[in-house]
């Protein structure tokens, strides 16, 4: 197994030092940190395996530092140094998720013990991927890879509605996998042996929506030039699935209505009614209730298809489903390509166990089927993975396609990622940085007070 890389937190310098010579002489990597957010400073750029934390810090508290750790990384196995007097703390810390917790002064015994169950236990874990993805089975629902229990939920409620008829809104951010949940609940249901039919209402011009889900006659239009089915008259007997119904017109809104609620279409040019057992499920991104405030959906419609709503959480979410997701996608693109490529290198999974995916899991496919083709070893490393990668703390506040947190929380972040790398790449000197940003030192140093930054 590789060496653990530990990361010892404590604002005690005399205490780091002391842990710091213990766990050198048993060659582990150590890194040392006197507070809790330089520690988590040093777990954005090191892949860390193991936290040892002191629990009474000026900054962070222990509980906030397995908080951090948790939303970095699930995969950091956290210990809570504590004086005797604040035990109670540990265990409740425990219960939240730590590993363990060790009194002061440390028993150097006892903590090579915890130190070793936790090799144990990091190595079972990486053994044993291949078998863990297999007993998962029951947690796949037809190609939905997942072990989260967010993404468990999602599928128990997907598993439940399925053999009903009920309309469903798979609803989630862009790449989350929304046509592939919708898929398995038409495949797990009464309708399987019928037709899925797709249609991805924002690739299609406004002008050719309503053909394309209706159909129409001969000379309906300019262009009309023969009769066409619509995916309604495709889907009949079985699923139509409407993927982005945010981006729907308000005039095929009304008739798109009409089809769900009586099971009638029309095709344009054409008055015959046509009678089509359909089920629909719906997908979207948008926010569909603040677009029927607005005027922009219409709230018939909106209870119509929001009849049964499944919110996939994104992959920032549910970071646990990562190792599983990369595995899949190794083997997957390995046998395409028929390349030898076996797994990926720990330090290459703390890597994108740390981003934040602001595409979500198509994001995350794109980059390993990249680093599948690119790489010339049985095992991608970090240097294999597209270089437009960055981990950064505020990753999701600051991509423009999440809306999450409001303007200034958004417009401040932007800020401090800036400043951030003018410091970084002029080295921390700020008169660097500030002719780098084109402001003056004074201002510099007074955006950086006012946003918190040292």
């Amino acid at each position: 197994m590789d060496h653990l890389s530990i990361l010892l937190i404590d604002d005690e310098a005399t205490q780091l030092e002391s842990l710091q010579r213990f766990l050198n002489r048993r060659d582990y990597e150590v890194y040392t940190a006197r507070s809790g957010p330089a520690g988590y400073d040093l777990a954005l750029k090191h892949p860390i395996n193991i936290v040892l934390t002191d629990y009474r810090m000026p900054d962070w508290n222990g509980y906030e530092v397995l908080r951090k750790m948790q939303e970095l990384n699930p995969n950091i196995d956290v210990v809570v140094l504590t004086a005797f007097g604040t035990i109670d703390d540990a265990v409740e810390i425990m219960k939240s998720g730590a590993y363990d917790y060790l009194t002061k002064p440390i028993d150097l015994d006892e903590l090579e013990s915890v130190l070793e169950r936790i090799a144990e236990k990091q190595q079972l874990v990486r053994e044993n991927q291949q078998l863990r993805e297999q007993l998962k089975q029951r947690f796949k629902f037809d190609a939905i890879i997942s072990q989260s229990g967010a993404m468990e939920e999602v599928l128990n409620t997907a598993a439940r509605v399925a053999p009903s008829k009920a309309t469903v809104l798979v609803r989630g951010e862009s790449g989350t996998g929304k046509e592939l949940v919708a898929k398995a609940i038409h495949y797990a249901g009464e309708r399987k042996e019928t037709p899925f039919i797709p249609v991805n209402v924002a690739a299609l011009p406004e002008n050719l929506l309503e053909s394309e889900l209706f159909g129409h006659e001969k000379g309906a239009y300019t262009g009309a030039t023969g009769r066409r089915i619509g995916r309604f008259e495709e889907a009949d007997g079985g699923t139509l699935f409407i993927d982005e119904v945010g981006e729907i017109p308000l005039a095929v809104q009304a008739k798109l209505l009409r089809a769900i609620q009586f099971g009638q279409i029309q095709r344009l040019g054409d008055n015959e009614i046509i009678d089509v057992d359909v089920r629909i499920i719906g997908a979207t991104h948008r926010n569909l209730e603040e677009m029927v405030k607005s005027g922009d959906f219409r709230e018939d419609l909106y209870y119509r298809l929001n009849v049964i709503s499944v919110q996939i959480p994104p992959l920032r979410k549910r970071k646990s489903d990562i190792p599983v997701l990369v595995n899949h996608f190794i083997e997957k693109y390995a046998d395409e390509n028929q390349k030898n490529v076996e797994g990926i290198s720990s330090d290459a999974l703390d890597f994108l166990m740390k981003y934040e995916f602001p595409g979500n899991v198509r994001e995350l496919e794109n980059m390993v089927e990249s680093a599948v083709v690119m790489t010339r070893n049985k095992y991608i490393n970090k240097s294999d993975l597209p270089k437009l990668v960055k981990v950064t703390d505020e990753e999701t506040v600051t991509d423009p396609r999440n809306l999450e947190g409001g303007y200034e929380k958004k417009v401040q972040a932007f800020e401090k990622t800036m400043i951030r790398e003018a410091l970084e790449q002029a080295d921390g000197n700020q008169s660097a940085a500030a002719r780098l940003l084109g402001i003056s030192e004074r201002h510099i140093r007074s955006r950086m007070e006012r946003l918190g930054l040292k």
